[in-house]
């Protein structure tokens, strides 16, 4: 094995990281066919305005602000982000079915086309990699094998038993199914405050994959995307935490 840096392993979030998955494509599909054509820009204005909530809730769980999330919190997410797109609350027997739809994303599936390569780069030097997830394990199965990524390489989803991530027993177990303690491992995740922090105050080295420009903001470990995933973990962490203003 050829370390990265004091980094021996690599945990990854599935979706927005590896996979595509809340875009306007999959929305649009999920609404057929009874929704409306919908407008790309302002589709992914709804989606980060959303995402900058889920990730404040889930932040909040971590820390025991508030109940920590689950998979009913999950949907409840998804449901606020479809009555955001929709520009109003739908009746709840559509929204389900929307949001089922959703969850289980049919037909070819959206690909970044750095991930690839990340991996194979990370399995030549011997690096483990595994992939955490709050998605139900029936959602992640899907989204990996559409995304072309082994589904050995899952190791938490939101059905497992006890907390879900954030939370940093979740990220521990995850840890220990890697035979490693947390220090040596790295996370790369696509929300800050419940990824990224999450992952340092569970011991891990976080890193924020910030595709989209969404955290300008953030001083520490910032990716823009997994060409330079290598490079950034053999250079020194930070001394603290990556930081931004604390979420109301």
């Amino acid at each position: 094995m050829t370390p990265l840096g004091a980094t021996e392993a690599v945990l990854f979030d599935l979706d927005d990281v590896l996979v595509p998955f809340q875009t306007p494509r999959a929305w649009q599909w999920a609404w057929r066919p009874q929704g409306p054509i919908l407008g790309e820009r302002h589709v992914r204005a709804m989606i980060r305005r959303s995402l900058r909530s889920w990730d404040r809730r889930r932040w909040h769980g971590a820390i025991g602000k508030e109940p920590p999330t689950d998979l009913v919190a999950l949907r409840a997410h998804l449901a606020e982000t479809l009555w955001a797109i929709s520009g109003h609350p739908l009746p709840a027997e559509e929204t389900e079915a929307v949001v089922r739809r959703f969850l289980r994303p049919q037909g070819e599936v959206e690909r970044y086309p750095d991930v690839p390569g990340a991996l194979e780069r990370l399995r030549s030097r011997g690096v483990p990699v595994g992939i955490v997830t709050p998605l139900p394990l029936e959602s992640a199965r899907w989204l990996v094998r559409r995304g072309g990524i082994p589904e050995s390489l899952l190791v938490r989803t939101g059905d497992d038993l006890g907390p879900a991530v954030p939370a940093a027993a979740a990220f521990g177990a995850a840890v220990e199914r890697l035979s490693l303690s947390p220090e040596r491992v790295s996370f790369v995740g696509d929300l800050f405050w419940s990824d990224a922090r999450a992952a340092h105050r569970a011991g891990l080295r976080g890193v924020l994959l910030d595709r989209q420009g969404a955290w300008p903001s953030v001083q520490g470990t910032r990716l823009s995307g997994l060409d330079t995933l290598e490079a950034t973990l053999e250079a020194p962490p930070p001394e603290d935490a990556p930081e931004e203003p604390t979420p109301g």
